[in-house]
């Protein structure tokens, strides 16, 4: 991988702690700015069965002259897909034209526990096979996790939620570290107020966008972050957060509740 920032999750695997994520492109949309990312720096990929992109994710790897082993990849079952998570990997496989991909996570959990546990049993499988380096949840309660652990002797590696200065859960993040689990936010910027007058503070400050100053606040508190963009220019002022740093009585302005 690179050397910029990373989290080590599982016995082998580390994850970039800038990932781009692909919610909401298809087509050559999702190509273009997958390829954009990449050729920026971002070198961790997220993914999933239902965004119905892998392929176009997959082609744009191929095409970035980027080699596999330098990008980390995620991509995630659908609830709809319990009981075919086999098929389902198989397929994700086949769209992005790997042998592996570096972290699979169960999307939702389901309403019934029970499958939670046969899925997650089925996952353990699969990392086994070699299909997946490393296996998670999505959306998933320190409860729900429990389960997991409980059932099958293993706790997932990560919980993919949505994070944000606005739903920054202390309580959360601690009870998901204390049970070993990296936590990874989506959606950082949907439900940010950009004009929030601490965070263009903070950004003039630094010389720097509010997104910006957003992005490295994960950073700053280990917290995996997966901007999305289809703007070439969003692309890459969304990776371009190694040059500062927050301070911590900045970081604790835009964490409510720590």
């Amino acid at each position: 991988m690179s050397d910029q920032p990373a989290v080590r999750i599982g016995d082998q695997a580390e994850m970039p702690m800038v990932g781009f994520g692909t919610w909401q492109l298809g087509g050559q949309q999702a190509y273009d700015s997958v390829r954009w990312a990449l050729e920026v720096g971002y070198r961790h990929l997220d993914t999933a069965t239902m965004y119905g992109n892998e392929a176009e994710v997959g082609r744009a790897l191929r095409d970035s002259g980027v080699g596999r082993s330098d990008v980390f990849i995620t991509t995630k079952l659908p609830p709809g897909r319990f009981g075919k998570e086999r098929a389902t990997l198989t397929e994700s496989l086949r769209g992005l034209g790997v042998d592996q991909v570096d972290l699979w996570l169960i999307h939702w959990p389901p309403r019934r526990s029970a499958d939670s546990v046969r899925a997650w049993q089925e996952m353990r499988a699969l990392r086994s096979e070699g299909l997946c380096r490393t296996i998670g949840v999505s959306n998933y309660s320190p409860a729900d996790i429990d389960e997991l652990t409980k059932a099958t002797g293993e706790t997932p590696a990560v919980n993919q939620v949505p994070w944000s200065p606005a739903e920054h859960d202390p309580v959360l993040l601690a009870a998901l570290r204390e049970r070993g689990v990296v936590v990874e936010g989506y959606s950082p910027l949907k439900n940010t107020n950009l004009r929030d007058r601490t965070l263009t503070e903070i950004a003039e400050a630094h010389g720097v966008t509010p997104a910006q100053v957003v992005l490295r606040w994960h950073i700053e508190l280990g917290i995996v972050v997966t901007p999305r963009s289809k703007r070439r220019e969003r692309v890459e002022s969304n990776f371009d957060l190694f040059g500062f740093s927050l301070t911590e009585e900045e970081i604790a302005r835009l964490s409510p509740g720590a």
